[in-house]
């Protein structure tokens, strides 16, 4: 196995293991109804359930209901937080210095300076009701695939991560699958 393969045996080794070590991550807002609206309006999406109580009571929902495509939304955390900076250069194209998106880090894999995401799966178990508080449950590693591709040498991983409401209801399951990678010089 080549040298670079070698690199990545920790994080094939540590398939199964929950690497948010019992960390919930929750998102940076509730759902609320305005901010649904706002999901909806360049999507055009005239569904009553995501903004008509009175529809979604009907069809025995307790409250308006989230399109579940908005998962993300309510998911993320922060970009941005008072006394703290999402840009360290005024540069055009600049990198934000840290993402909340669903990366996950560990001190196990290379440090590799690009990823990207390759796609996503979601399990969707509960709808996402106004009120609601969605928080990230463990971040399990379910695969490493070491790889040499055309944008670089580094791995292919598959995560799953459980998502909760504020009554630690599980809403639904993210497998996300990233490639890590040292960029083709």
């Amino acid at each position: 196995m080549s040298d670079w393969k070698n690199a990545w045996q920790p994080m094939i080794e540590a398939i199964g293991k929950n690497f948010s070590e019992g960390q919930d991550q929750w998102g940076a807002d509730a759902v609320e109804l305005g901010a649904i609206r706002r999901f909806l309006e360049p999507l055009e999406f005239d569904c009553q359930l995501h903004y008509d109580q009175s529809v979604a009571k009907e069809f025995r929902y307790s409250d308006v209901i989230a399109p579940y495509s908005s998962l993300l939304t309510w998911l993320i955390e922060p970009y941005w937080k008072p006394d703290m900076h999402v840009f360290n250069t005024a540069e055009r194209n600049a990198p934000a210095v840290e993402s909340p998106l669903l990366q996950i880090e560990t001190a196990v894999a290379p440090k590799t300076p690009c990823y990207f995401a390759t796609d996503i799966e979601v399990d969707y178990v509960k709808p996402i009701l106004v009120g609601d508080r969605l928080c990230r449950v463990g971040d399990v590693l379910l695969s490493c695939t070491p790889k040499e591709t055309k944008v670089g040498r580094g791995a292919f991983m598959v995560w799953e991560t459980k998502v909760q409401n504020q009554k630690e209801e599980l809403v639904a399951v993210v497998r996300i699958s990233t490639y890590h990678y040292f960029p083709v010089e």
